[in-house]
């Protein structure tokens, strides 16, 4: 059975000496897993489509335990990534959170649309790259079934204040009124921030701006709300926050 679908690719793994698995972020079919066959030879056709970061139009086969890819056409490769060592860390770090909060068989096209345009702003250079973080991880958190409860104080209901409390482990937010021990304190345009990016279309969810003070704050609150759904370490994030 042969399958045709579009996709990025966000993950790629060695298998024997010459083959690859890779993992493919797409629309119609989630995270999709596929064996590129002979990927390592130099002169592979496939070579350029299905490397990581590559964007493509897949045909796959479906055998008894994997897909193979038949063919693949590149769209874009984002190629620019490879210039710069911090862009190239945060694309990976966003590939991770894809794979981390994909599921396979299920409609993805608002995550892989986040993903790319979150590589397009990295390739461009002219968005500040906290805003670009923030934004994939609280979008991508939130497409994982685990969004914020941001619309009200979680003790008295209050909209806001001049100064809110986002709590990473519980999800969510309080007043200045109802402060609570290990929330972290932020004026309320840092929750803005977070409203805006967990509720808006997902094209506009990169447009918005903060002082670099409050930024800085808005990227320490979605890091750690990320980590505290996942639980685990993300060493993409660890190499990111290691050459910044």
């Amino acid at each position: 059975m042969t399958t045709s679908t579009r996709g990025l690719v966000i993950k790629e793994q060695t298998i024997g000496e010459s083959d690859r698995l890779i993992t493919i972020l797409t629309a119609d079919y989630g995270l999709v897993r596929a064996f590129v066959r002979g990927a390592k030879q130099i002169k592979n056709r496939l070579a350029s489509s299905t490397s990581l970061f590559s964007y493509s139009d897949f045909s796959l086969y479906r055998g008894r335990d994997a897909f193979v890819v038949n063919s693949a056409s590149p769209i874009e490769v984002f190629f620019e990534l490879r210039q710069d060592i911090v862009h190239l860390a945060a694309a990976q770090y966003f590939a991770q959170l894809a794979y981390e909060f994909g599921e396979e068989e299920q409609y993805s096209q608002e995550m892989l649309s986040v993903i790319l345009n979150a590589l397009h702003l990295l390739c461009v250079g002219h968005k500040d790259i906290r805003i670009i973080k923030s934004a994939v991880e609280f979008r991508l958190v939130t497409l994982g079934g685990y969004m914020p409860d941001i619309l009200a104080c979680a003790n008295c209901s209050s909209y806001e204040s001049d100064i809110m409390y986002f709590d990473t482990m519980d999800g969510c937010i309080y007043c200045e009124n109802c402060p609570k021990t290990g929330a972290v304190m932020c004026p309320k345009n840092v929750i803005t921030a977070i409203r805006f990016i967990c509720l808006s279309e997902p094209k506009k969810i990169y447009s918005f701006t903060l002082s670099s003070e409050n930024l800085e704050l808005l990227s320490q609150i979605s890091e750690k709300y990320v980590i505290s759904r996942i639980q685990k370490t993300l060493p993409t994030l660890d190499f990111y926050k290691g050459i910044i």
